[in-house]
C-alpha cells in the first residue's frame, strides 16, 4: 500500500463504509471498532454507517412484529453501539442512487454491504397471482409502518391461510388473529391499528409441509401465540407424526424437545368437542400440508376463494413426501411466509439463485470468482436469510476478520476526509439524517405515545402507549433534521 501517510494511522484512519444499519451492519461496525488491532492502537478506523431509511435498525424496525417479546432488548443493544459516537450514521441515503460504488471507492478504503433481504421468496403454484394472495414480508412492512409501502392494506377476509412454519409466519398469523386493541401497547402506527380494528377475521390457519418436530420457529415465538386474548389455538391429531429423524431431534435438540412438548401439551388440553371453545377468533396450526393451488370461484373470479393442499408424510429422514391425498380449505386470503430473498445491488456481482452477493466468507467476488479488493458483505445479503439475529454476530466477525487480514492490500481512497462525503451528499441535495436526528425522531415518537397516554389512551381504549411510530418518510426526515437544527 503506497502512501506518504500510513493508512490506519492516527493521521489517516482506515475509512470503512457499512451499507445497512440493521443488526448485521451495526455488529460489523462494532466488532471492527473492538478488534484487537484497534484496541491495541495498531490500527485506527473511521466508520460511516449508511441506510436507505431515515431511521436506523433495519429489520428490527421494519421486519419484526411490534409485539415481539425481545425487540426492546435488541434495540437497546444496537442503540448503545451507535450512541458511543465513534460510528457515524447517515440515514435516508440510498446506495446506487444517492451514492454509487465509485463514490464509496473514492471516499473509503473498504465497503461492507449489510443490506439484508426484504423481499418474499417466490412460491410457484397456480393462483399465486390472485387478488388476496400476499407476501408475508409485504404485510410485515405494512404493519411495521415501512415508509415505502401503501398506508392501507386489504383486510376483508374472514378465513386466512398463512403458509410457512418459521418465525415470520407466526408473526403474521399472530398479528392477523390478535385483536387490534391488544396491540396498542406497542408502537403500532395509527393507520395499522385502524386497518386491523376493522378486520372481520375469525379463523387464521398456519400450514407447514413437515411435522411438529421440523418447525423452524422458536419456543419464544410459539409461546407468544398463547398470550393473545380471545383467540383459541386449535391443533389436529392427524398432523402429529414423528419419524426416526424426528425422534432423534427430540432427544438431542433441546429446542425441538421444548417445541414438541409445548405443542403436544396444547393438543392434550384441547377439548374433543371444539364447539366448547368460545373465543371469537381461532388460530389453527396444521402440519404435513404442502400447498398445490390457490383458486377462485365463479362468484368472485380473480379473487382467492380457497387453497388446495396435498397431505404429506415424513420419510424417516425428517423430510416430507406427498401421499396423493388432497384437501381443500375455503379461505379469502393467503399469505406466503416461506422465507425472504435478497435483492441485487448495483455494480456488485449477485447470485440470483441464492439471493446473495457473490462472496467467499464475506469477501465479495467478481463474475470470475475473484475477490474484489475492498468489498465485503455480511448478514443475510452474504449468507442468505437463514438463522436468527444472534447468528449475525458470528457472521460479522468472519467478515471483519477477513477485512483486517486484507488491510495492507486495500485500495487507497482518494478523498478519505470525513467531511468529503458530507459535502458530496449536500452538493447532491440528499436530505440525509444523522444519529442526532434519530435521537430527535426517537424522542418525538416517545412524546406521541406519552401524549396519547395522558389523553386517556388511544382510539377510546385506556392504555399506556410507550411510542407511536412515525410512518411517512418526509415526516421522519423533517423531524430528524429539524431536531438537529434546533440544537445548533
Amino acid at each position: 500500500m503506497s502512501s506518504s501517510i500510513t493508512v490506519g494511522s492516527a493521521e489517516r484512519p482506515l475509512r470503512v463504509a457499512v451499507v445497512g444499519s440493521g443488526p448485521a451492519g451495526v455488529y460489523a461496525a462494532d466488532i471492527l471498532t473492538k478488534s484487537e488491532a484497534v484496541k491495541s492502537g495498531e490500527l485506527t478506523v473511521s466508520i460511516d454507517l449508511f441506510d436507505r431509511y431515515p431511521a436506523p435498525y433495519g429489520l428490527i424496525r421494519y421486519g419484526v412484529a411490534p409485539d415481539h417479546p425481545r425487540i426492546k432488548g435488541i434495540v437497546n443493544a444496537l442503540h448503545k453501539v451507535l450512541d458511543r459516537g465513534d460510528i457515524r450514521f447517515f440515514g435516508n441515503v440510498d446506495y446506487g442512487t444517492d451514492l454509487t460504488i465509485e463514490d464509496l471507492r473514492t471516499h473509503y478504503d473498504a465497503v461492507i454491504f449489510a443490506t439484508g433481504a426484504i423481499k418474499d421468496a417466490d412460491l410457484n403454484i397456480p393462483g399465486i397471482e390472485l387478488e388476496g394472495s400476499f407476501g408475508g414480508a409485504d404485510f410485515v412492512s405494512w404493519y411495521d409502518g415501512h415508509p415505502d409501502v401503501p398506508r392501507e392494506w386489504p383486510l376483508d377476509a374472514k378465513e386466512i391461510a398463512v403458509l410457512g412454519n418459521g418465525n415470520v409466519a407466526l408473526d403474521v398469523a399472530r398479528v392477523l388473529s390478535k385483536h387490534a386493541d391488544d396491540l396498542l401497547t406497542t408502537e403500532i402506527p395509527d393507520n395499522v391499528y385502524a386497518g386491523l380494528k376493522n378486520s372481520p377475521v375469525t379463523d387464521v390457519h398456519v400450514f407447514g409441509r413437515r411435522g411438529p418436530a421440523q418447525v423452524k420457529f422458536t419456543p419464544l415465538e410459539l409461546r407468544e401465540l398463547s398470550h393473545s386474548k380471545d383467540v383459541d389455538i386449535i391443533l389436529y391429531a392427524e398432523d402429529f407424526e414423528f419419524d426416526e429423524e424426528s425422534d432423534r431431534q427430540i432427544q438431542t435438540n433441546n429446542q425441538t424437545k421444548t417445541m414438541v412438548g409445548t405443542l403436544t401439551n396444547w393438543i392434550a388440553e384441547q377439548p374433543e368437542d371444539l364447539s366448547e371453545l368460545k373465543a371469537s377468533r381461532r388460530l389453527h396450526l396444521h402440519f404435513l400440508h404442502s400447498p398445490v393451488e390457490i383458486y377462485d370461484d365463479a362468484e368472485a373470479p380473480g379473487k382467492v376463494a380457497g387453497i388446495k393442499f396435498e397431505r404429506t408424510e415424513l420419510d424417516g429422514t425428517g423430510n416430507a413426501r406427498g401421499t396423493g391425498e388432497f384437501v381443500d380449505y375455503p379461505v379469502q386470503a393467503v399469505y406466503r411466509a416461506i422465507g425472504y430473498f435478497g435483492s441485487a445491488l448495483p455494480d456488485v456481482e449477485f447470485d440470483h439463485k441464492k439471493g446473495v452477493v457473490a462472496n467467499d466468507g464475506g469477501r465479495v467476488l467478481d463474475a470470475d470468482g475473484t475477490h474484489v479488493p475492498g468489498l465485503y458483505a455480511t448478514g443475510w445479503i452474504k449468507r442468505g436469510p437463514v438463522g436468527l439475529i444472534g447468528h449475525t454476530k458470528g457472521d460479522a466477525l468472519e467478515t471483519v476478520t477477513y477485512l483486517l487480514e486484507d488491510r495492507e492490500n486495500l485500495p487507497v481512497a482518494e478523498a478519505p476526509a470525513e467531511d468529503a462525503v458530507v459535502e458530496l451528499l449536500d452538493a447532491r441535495g440528499v436530505k440525509f439524517t444523522s444519529w442526532e436526528g434519530w435521537l430527535a425522531l426517537d424522542a418525538h415518537e416517545l412524546a406521541l405515545g406519552a401524549a396519547a397516554t395522558e389523553a386517556g389512551g388511544s382510539h377510546g381504549v385506556e392504555v399506556k402507549r410507550e411510542r407511536i411510530k412515525v410512518v411517512p418518510r418526509e415526516d421522519m426526515v423533517d423531524i430528524s433534521r429539524d431536531g438537529v437544527a434546533a440544537q445548533v
